[in-house]
């Protein structure tokens, strides 16, 4: 069996001690395994990023161990909503660009303000 560096002995003491602090946590435990497995693939040799890696991780740990974290979520995108039906059956999407930039006027928004100096 290999020696592991000094370095890879820090990331895998670091692996522990957040996989400790993220027990009873909701969603922490699989936050940290997620986050290591896709950190794995760098290569060896890119010393000054898993450096800059583990010492976010270090502070991330702090937060775990804080007494008002309760659990770790994840922002994810919003999926994109379904085509609607459009006249003759076919589905249609909302245009991206719209010509007016997306300010229309909505049919709901009462009569248009008249534009000029008040008489």
């Amino acid at each position: 069996m290999s020696r592991h560096s000094r370095l890879q002995r820090q990331v895998l003491g670091l692996y522990r001690e957040l996989l400790r602090a993220a027990r009873g946590k909701p969603g922490a435990e699989a936050r940290v395994r997620a986050e290591f497995r896709e950190q794995a693939r760098l290569p060896r040799t890119d010393v000054l990023r898993i450096e800059y890696l583990y010492r976010r991780g270090r502070r991330q740990l702090e937060q775990l161990r804080g007494r008002h974290t309760t659990g770790v979520g994840a922002f994810v995108p919003a999926p994109e909503p379904a085509p609607e039906p459009g006249p003759g059956g076919r589905e249609t999407r909302p245009d991206p660009d719209p010509p007016d930039g997306g300010q229309g006027a909505r049919a709901d928004s009462g009569p248009a303000a008249p534009s000029g100096p008040p008489r």
